[in-house]
């Protein structure tokens, strides 16, 4: 048994991989898979090239200016390629979409120029409400006051909150109006990223993880009842889930997963504009310039995907 790490940029990203990691499906192909922990981004960018950790769930911005000053990082599949968002404001708002959000305050749940706060400023620039010429104003997580989101909302901090499962959930629970919007294709949560050196010397165990994390997606697509359960026994972190929530989320994500862990030319499109404008260094490489799919695509041609859902 080969032992991995694989932490998270983020906690969401355990809904997925407590599934993946409790369905057995990394340990049917020899590893034991050390993935219930948190890693920053500046501990990422060290620990990968010196294999201290194997591969990161995550990580999607900062890498592309790092690679235009020569890192190696690389990804190798992708999870999920959309946002379902929600538009999240108190039950007696005038706000009923996003156009009524033009000289209104938005709360992010994240820093300035971080993931997801970037998500915001393009999904509303995308749209027509532009940051940067007070369109609309974003409130980072630095400036909350050490309230919740929800708070900020509630006791009019701020006019509204874009939001996925499960935070939509519990803003309904807490009544607050959760108005459906157009989603966001985007690279978020599970992403496989390692280094271009370490696919070299470990083909072997890049193929093996790949192969895990396919037959974990394939289970959670599969058995509904299970993952619930598993996710409702494990995802802990923001206290537990209700019945209904566990559904909502397992929904959620059932609608975005890419069974083949392929990303898409949008979502990487997006998360490149992202990477410039936190970075303009990230401007001189190319969007694809970090991915690499051949792994992924001996596995695909070998029929191994396809077999999982005969």
């Amino acid at each position: 048994m080969d032992h991995i790490n694989f932490p998270y940029r983020s906690s969401s990203h355990l809904l997925l991989h407590h599934v993946i990691a409790k369905s057995g499906s990394w340990e049917k192909h020899g590893l034991d898979v050390n993935y219930d922990y948190f890693i920053s981004s500046a501990d990422a960018h060290a620990d990968v090239p010196t294999g201290k950790v194997e591969f990161v769930s995550g990580n999607h911005i900062s890498t592309y200016g790092a690679r235009a000053r020569g890192d190696q990082w690389v990804y190798l599949g992708q999870a999920t390629n959309v946002a379902n968002l929600s538009l999240v404001v108190r039950k007696d708002s005038e706000i009923s979409g996003i156009p009524d959000l033009r000289e209104k305050t938005l709360a992010s749940g994240s820093e300035k120029n971080k993931h997801p706060n970037l998500n915001e400023w393009l999904y509303l620039k995308q749209r027509g409400l532009d940051v940067d010429k007070d369109e609309v104003t974003i409130v980072a997580k630095e400036d909350h006051q050490n309230k919740s989101t929800y708070d900020m909302i509630l006791d009019g901090d701020v006019d509204a909150a874009l939001m996925t499962p499960p935070n939509t959930q519990i803003a309904a629970s807490l009544g607050l109006k959760v108005i459906d919007v157009e989603s966001l294709p985007m690279i978020l949560n599970t992403s496989i990223s390692t280094s271009l050196t370490f696919v070299r010397d470990n083909p072997d165990l890049v193929q093996r993880f790949l192969k895990g994390t396919l037959e974990g997606i394939a289970f959670f697509m599969k058995n509904p009842e299970k993952s619930q359960k598993i996710i409702q026994d494990n995802y802990t972190r923001k206290g537990a889930l209700s019945d209904d929530v566990v559904r909502q989320v397992y929904d959620n994500l059932t609608q975005t997963l890419e069974p083949t862990l392929y990303p898409t030319l949008e979502a990487i499109s997006n998360v490149y504009q992202l990477g410039v404008r936190q970075d303009a260094d990230a401007a001189k490489i190319s969007p694809l310039a970090l991915w690499d799919m051949h792994p992924l695509r001996e596995i695909d041609d070998a029929g191994f995907i396809k077999d999982l859902y005969k």
